[in-house]
């Protein structure tokens, strides 16, 4: 948020090194004092503000404004994906569809099949709705087979990320295309280039390794399957069907968005209530709620499921997940606090005339602005909307316009840390303390963004060869 008739007065230095020990500060207070993970991030972050100036009238709005814009975001889909998530779990739809992915794959391949199947899934839906309605699935396969929640949920939770991180229609490759005006047809296909073995290496080989390295129990934090239920599941069609069916939702919105901001319909057409209403369905959200609707109804009621028994189940997925959800707004309580600071501006104007490739600068500007604010959307769009008069100079052409948005991308996801929501979304799923994380999340990260713009600069160079 901007803060009327404010200025921060602070240089780049100054900021970058408040930033710097709020985090430490931050640390301490979590790993060292066991101070817990809401308190502190809500303490730091009032601390922060003071620290780098913010007024002090302004304090609480940019402390609420920072929370409430996450909660905007997060709580809609981690509370109805948790519902949804624990209603295919208690049906012994999770179940099923593990012994599917584990007859298919084999035993050996299963975290393989659980992250081609996050791929796939996490082509239209967000990071944080994909994860939440694909643990289920995740915790039923480590519990049939054993190796700890990291070896099953890495590969899968990299999926989303990779998908959410460097392909189209998510909305920060998207948003740098536009500001590089490249064509976003080129943008998907280089994505996918970059993702698909991106993932491979620093998702689910990582995952592997680190699975075997840390093993640590599978949570109970969705619930388990009902044994009533378990002995009489659902059939593997119907159970993908309901997972299937916010994806369909989602893709229809994002059919009928691109539709319209291409022009290709009249726009008497796109300004009709069918219209309007066909894209709102397709929103995340009602989407999510949708899908839970159709749950309870084919997995529940028609299978002999009680009214009261679905509410109870619905009700018991919420209580677990509070916790995450009040976590993860304060991460953006966090993240929000720097951002307004002026530190993501700051250091865009120091590093604006960085003498080095202009690929290299984009990944580098967008992975720093990634580390000081948290938010890789923030780090991607500020990043492309600094270094877009440069791009428009180079004369670039389109796979080198489209390889400049992926590299950009990269960049913006290295180094997931404390001021970042999905870091606190991971590890309370993956019921991991801050060290772990550390040492898990935050490295398979900063991997998806070296990987990824490695393979970037190697396109690059093979287009600018042509």
């Amino acid at each position: 948020m901007t803060i009327e008739n404010w200025t921060q007065t602070l240089g780049a230095g100054p900021l970058l090194g408040i930033a710097a020990v709020a985090i430490v500060v931050l640390l301490l207070l979590i790993i060292k004092l066991r101070i817990h993970a809401f308190v502190a991030l809500i303490l730091v972050s009032l601390l922060t503000a003071f620290a780098t100036g913010i007024p002090a009238g302004s304090v609480v709005k940019v402390l609420t404004d920072g929370f409430g814009s996450t909660l905007a975001s997060v709580a809609l889909l981690v509370g109805l994906g948790a519902m949804l998530g624990r209603i295919v779990e208690t049906s012994g739809g999770a179940k099923v569809l593990a012994d599917y992915l584990i007859h298919v794959f084999g035993e050996k391949r299963a975290p393989f099949a659980l992250g081609v199947a996050s791929l796939i899934f996490g082509f239209p839906i967000f990071f944080d709705a994909g994860l939440v309605v694909m643990l289920p699935v995740v915790f039923a396969v480590g519990r049939r087979l054993g190796g700890g929640v990291l070896l099953y949920g890495l590969p899968a939770a990299g999926a989303f990320s990779v998908m959410h991180v460097f392909v189209p229609p998510h909305p920060g490759p998207v948003a740098a295309s536009q500001f590089f005006d490249a064509n976003v047809g080129y943008v998907l296909l280089i994505g996918l280039v970059v993702a698909l073995p991106t993932w491979y290496v620093a998702s689910y080989l990582f995952g592997k390794w680190a699975g075997h390295k840390w093993e640590l129990p599978i949570p109970s934090l969705l619930g388990e399957a009902d044994a009533e239920h378990e002995a009489n599941p659902p059939a593997f069609g119907t159970v993908l069907a309901v997972l299937l069916l916010p994806l369909v939702l989602i893709f229809l919105n994002t059919g009928l968005n691109t539709l319209a901001s291409g022009g290709v319909l009249p726009e008497t057409v796109t300004e009709d209530t069918w219209f309007q209403l066909l894209r709102a369905i397709g929103e995340t959200p009602v989407a999510l709620l949708i899908a839970l609707l159709v749950a309870a109804v084919v997995l529940g009621m028609r299978r002999g499921m009680a009214k009261t028994a679905i509410e109870q189940v619905m009700e018991k997925a919420l209580g677990p997940v509070c916790s995450v959800i009040l976590i993860t707004g304060a991460g953006g309580m966090f993240g929000g606090v720097l951002r307004t600071s002026g530190i993501g501006d700051a250091l865009a104007n120091v590093l604006g005339d960085l003498g080095v490739p202009l690929i290299l600068a984009g990944f580098l500007i967008s992975g720093i602005l990634r580390v000081a604010q948290g938010s890789a959307t923030v780090a991607l769009t500020t990043a492309a909307g600094l270094l877009a008069p440069a791009v428009a100079a180079a004369g670039l052409n389109d796979i080198q316009l489209a390889t400049m948005v992926v590299a950009v991308a990269a960049g913006s996801v290295i180094m997931s840390h404390v001021n970042d929501s999905g870091f606190w979304l991971v590890g309370r799923f993956f019921d991991m303390d801050v060290k772990t994380t550390l040492k898990t999340w935050t490295v398979l990260e900063t991997l998806i963004g070296v990987v990824g713009f490695a393979l970037a600069a190697v396109v690059f160079g093979f287009a600018s060869i042509g």
